[in-house]
């Protein structure tokens, strides 16, 4: 029956009569057929189903019979690019979701947090004619999990799925052990935190401070084992090592510190003599000068020089006339640095004669003489 008409919508500006009721003018959504059957046409009276209204222009003239019904949309929610992968915040700040949605008439919007209803006492929720609001103040982490939005209208329905996650700092790694020292270089150990902030690690930033200054230095950022060897340690120095976590929101707000420090010690410096060739200094006596023949006056005291080289040290005897004079009284003899001196006291007239100078060591013996003649004065 209805093929038979022609299809209008009513977008008129001006007013119309609904069973002698005013109508507002640019009502949207009413979809009317023009039947053949209205009075005009002679149309019979079960030709207009029960949705069937008479209109009456204002302008005079016979009433219009419509087939008019309201016009619907399917529910649809348009989830933002943004909120398609998880949606990250960190804790204490403010989670403010806006989820658009259409359909005609206005449909039925429901928020659920993992299957269940919200809470109310931490969760606000605004519904609007096109969107729909979740707002929570101050995010904690029991505020993570799925969140599903559903829009109903009638018999059907729409649904989107949001993934928060609300993170915070890791813990602190719960030990940190010093394995070895060895040259410049150390090994630590540590175990992982045991709280990683509801979000993966990123890693672990590792740094060192010696005693001298206190200052701590970044030697790791990132490291992903829970060992790891630091070299390159200045010698002579003593060092601590500590060890934070990190995550999306940042590093740990706290580290252990190893409880043994690493002294870095000095290496004794090994000299090695094998294959040098010590020279040998050793040598028979050898007078390099010898005695000079000399004449000297009755009571002028007189010295006698000669120079001898030898190792090791020879023993020196002094001879008059081939008789050892050691210890008389009346000669002194020195000896040094190998300059040998014989000082005669007061000669005489016998003290004249032939002088000897003897070396002697265990390589060998060498001797040298001269002559002393002891005149009277004039």
């Amino acid at each position: 029956m209805l093929s038979r008409g022609f299809f209008s919508q009513l977008l008129i500006p001006k007013s119309w009569q609904d069973d002698g009721s005013s109508l507002p003018s640019r009502r949207e959504g009413w979809i009317c057929w023009v039947l053949p059957g209205s009075p005009a046409h002679g149309a019979q009276p079960d030709a207009v189903s029960a949705s069937s209204k008479l209109f009456s222009s204002p302008t005079g003239g016979s009433p219009l019979n419509f087939l008019s019904f309201l016009h619907s949309e399917h529910p649809k929610i348009w989830l933002p690019r943004a909120l398609r992968q998880t949606y990250i915040r960190k804790v204490g700040e403010a989670v403010n979701l806006l989820i658009p949605f259409q359909g005609k008439p206005r449909p039925r919007a429901i928020w659920t947090h993992d299957g269940c209803a919200l809470d109310t006492s931490r969760v606000s929720v605004r519904h609007g004619e096109r969107d729909s609001i979740l707002f929570i103040r101050e995010a904690q982490r029991a505020d993570s999990g799925r969140y599903q939005l559903h829009v109903q209208l009638g018999g059907l329905e729409a649904t989107a799925a949001i993934d928060i996650l609300v993170i915070e700092r890791p813990g602190p790694p719960q030990s940190i052990k010093l394995l070895d020292v060895w040259g410049s270089s150390a090994t630590l150990e540590w175990t992982p935190p045991q709280d990683t902030g509801n979000a993966a690690l990123l890693g672990y930033t590792v740094q060192k401070a010696d005693m001298k200054s206190g200052l701590w230095f970044t030697v790791l950022e990132r490291y992903h084992h829970t060992s790891c060897t630091v070299s390159n340690l200045i010698v002579g120095n003593s060092y601590a090592f500590r060890v934070f976590a990190e995550n999306q929101c940042g590093l740990s707000e706290t580290a252990p510190i190893t409880a043994d420090l690493a002294h870095i010690q000095k290496a004794a410096t090994i000299y090695k003599t094998e294959g040098f060739a010590q020279r040998d200094f050793s040598e028979a006596p050898k007078f390099t000068q010898p005695l000079a023949d000399c004449t000297t006056v009755i009571g002028y005291d007189t010295q006698l020089f000669c120079c001898v080289r030898a190792s090791p040290k020879p023993k020196i005897i002094w001879l008059k006339n081939k008789m050892d004079i050691q210890g008389n009284p009346k000669y002194r003899a020195l000896t040094h640095l190998g300059i040998c001196s014989l000082e005669i006291r007061k000669p005489g007239p016998f003290d004249g004669g032939i002088y000897t100078c003897k070396a002697v060591n265990p390589l060998g013996e060498a001797s040298v003489d001269c002559r002393v003649d002891v005149k009277a004065p004039n």
